[in-house]
């Protein structure tokens, strides 16, 4: 008897259980649901609205307050003067409440603009509209009713981006058309209003895939070193009457994108330059448009200016996941450094199986032993085993044995490793040798750990002035023995070629003289129906490709004269 109890018990609890499951699928669709359970209900988060906008100014010489009451009005912890205003501060502040908690007294914003001039005598269909004043030339456009107009152009959120260069690439968001109505001084970068309409998108990261006539183009750019704000030249060349380090610099970029039409890009580091980006936010945001803008996936790793500014490593990668497009990962939390992860780039059509791995790692930053290797940091035991793990693993999927082609495997880093000072390695023609590699003085062997795994090609930035490709055409898996290896492991470390490049800087606020650099992307094309790779170099002011050189040959590392 107590068996039949218990067994009907289970059986009661699996249908509960399943009906549960089969409302809340149908409620998230037709909200069949009572109302008053979406105000607890786990699964349900209606979200907020915004019924007003405001802005404090304060002055610690006149002992004013910036704050207003908490249970009316929520502070967007951002001070507009970037915490330079001397002795005055300011904030924007808003009103917002959950759309099912809305009264019928309570009224929402339906847009906002700023500036000094009725939005009528700028707009003139907005005549005769009724526009709401605020301090710091905000004018809002409120509904009389709390359900009046379209919900999904209401304003739901409201942030602060800094520069008159702002960008903001979440999707639904836009940046007002001026800065606020404040008293700045000349050189202060200018605080700007970005709003978002309709309820946040949950978005799934792209997928790469290899294009139908079975080529895919990578676009590695390195060494940004942007700013909050329009930044700062440094060695500009060739000199202009005018430069703003930011503009130059996107305005390259922009033009590289728009006429090679990559299908991914790589940041392969320093895209925030620290000390001039005292809203890294900002910078990165500015950074993304350019490619969400194209509808373009790109990948990301940080150099070691990236954390110099107002976010830390791990928070400037948990905005990079947040954003439209990026495929940046954190990486496991085990293992050193923030941004050690894979990006699988998948056959033609429908095809589950991977073309191509690309692996991207955290070279960090200083020497943590200046005493005894000056300079930077280098790759950690911890990283190198999880690459070695990793790419044992992927050789060993099914989607990777299961594709027809050959399948090709590279990485992406941002501070050299220290065979890029052979210079007896260096392939003519493939690019300069301006200045001497700053490479770590340790030297953790990574590189053994590529050619282990039959990676064709690492390439790196940091070292600006640099754009030169060497060739390891002898590789030695060095003492590691094969009972540490596996047979295949060791034979494939033993005939083993790796391409070590250079990017190029690309930036225009990050140093490059050196008797007169024009800054400059890589380009990496794949064509994977004849398992063959050639790089070349756009470079900024010239309209043809600088250096095409083939790489790779039916799956083979050449030598840039197509030899084996």
């Amino acid at each position: 008897m107590t068996r039949r109890i218990l067994r009907a018990g289970v059986q009661l609890g699996v249908v509960v259980v399943g009906l549960i499951f089969v409302v809340f699928f149908l409620d998230n669709r037709f909200r069949v649901l009572p109302s008053k359970l979406h105000s607890w209900s786990p699964v349900h988060h209606p979200g907020y609205v915004v019924t007003d906008i405001t802005l404090t100014t304060c002055s610690s010489v006149l002992l004013t307050s910036c704050e207003l009451d908490e249970d009316k009005w929520t502070r967007i912890e951002k001070d507009l003067y970037l915490a330079r205003g001397w002795f005055s501060a300011a904030y924007v502040h808003v009103q917002r409440k959950k759309e099912e908690k809305l009264l019928d007294t309570d009224k929402v914003v339906l847009d906002v603009r700023v500036g000094r001039l009725h939005p009528s005598k700028t707009d003139k269909e907005q005549e005769g509209v009724n526009w709401e004043s605020r301090p710091g030339g905000i004018w809002l456009r409120r509904s009389d009713t709390p359900h009046a107009g379209d919900s999904s152009k209401v304003v739901t959120a409201v942030d602060v981006l800094y520069g008159s260069d702002a960008a903001d690439p979440r999707s639904g968001w836009e940046v007002t058309g001026q800065t606020f109505l404040i008293d700045l001084d000349r050189n202060a970068i200018e605080p700007r209003l970005s709003i978002r309409r309709g309820q946040p998108k949950t978005l799934a990261k792209p997928v790469p895939r290899i294009r139908k006539d079975g080529k895919f183009k990578i676009l590695q750019v390195s060494d940004m070193h942007l700013a909050t704000g329009l930044g700062v030249c440094r060695d500009e060349y060739p000199l202009s009457k005018h430069c703003d380090a930011d503009s130059r610099t996107m305005e390259f970029v922009s033009e590289v994108l728009d006429s090679e039409k990559p299908d991914l890009v790589v940041l392969s580091g320093d895209q925030v330059n620290g000390e001039t980006a005292p809203d890294a936010q900002s910078t990165m945001f500015k950074m993304a448009d350019l490619f969400v803008s194209r509808n373009i996936p790109y990948a990301l790793i940080f150099g070691n200016h990236d954390d110099e500014g107002s976010f830390s490593r791990v928070d400037l990668m948990t905005l990079a996941e947040t954003l439209p497009l990026s495929l940046a990962e954190s990486g496991p939390a085990t293992v050193d450094g923030t941004g050690n992860y894979v990006v699988e780039v998948l056959a033609r059509g429908t095809s589950h199986h991977s073309a191509l791995t690309l692996y991207l790692l955290d070279t960090h930053s200083y020497s943590p032993d200046e005493a005894h290797y000056k300079g930077y940091d280098w790759i950690k035991p911890s990283q190198i085993w999880w690459f070695r793990e990793t790419a044992r693993s992927l050789r060993n999927a099914d989607s990777h044995k299961s594709y027809a082609h050959i399948h090709l495997d590279m990485a992406f880093i941002h501070i050299p490793l220290s065979e890029y000072r052979d210079t007896g390695k260096l392939i003519a023609g493939s690019g300069e040798w301006r200045e001497a590699p700053t490479a770590p003085g340790f030297n953790s062997k990574f590189k053994d750990a590529l050619v282990e795994n039959g990676v064709f090609a690492v390439s790196c930035g940091h070292d600006h002035v640099n754009d030169y490709c060497l060739l390891d055409k002898h590789s030695n898996p060095g003492d590691i023995s094969t009972e540490e290896l596996g047979e295949e492991t060791k034979g494939r470390a033993e005939k083993g070629r790796l391409w070590m490049c250079y990017a190029g800087g690309s930036g225009y606020g990050g140093y490059a003289g050196y008797g007169g650099y024009k800054r400059r992307v890589r380009v990496w094309d794949f064509d994977m129906n004849e398992g063959t790779v050639e790089t070349w170099k756009r470079v900024d002011g010239e309209q043809a490709r600088s250096g095409v050189k083939k790489v790779v040959r039916m799956g083979k590392v050449v030598d840039m004269d197509g030899g084996y």
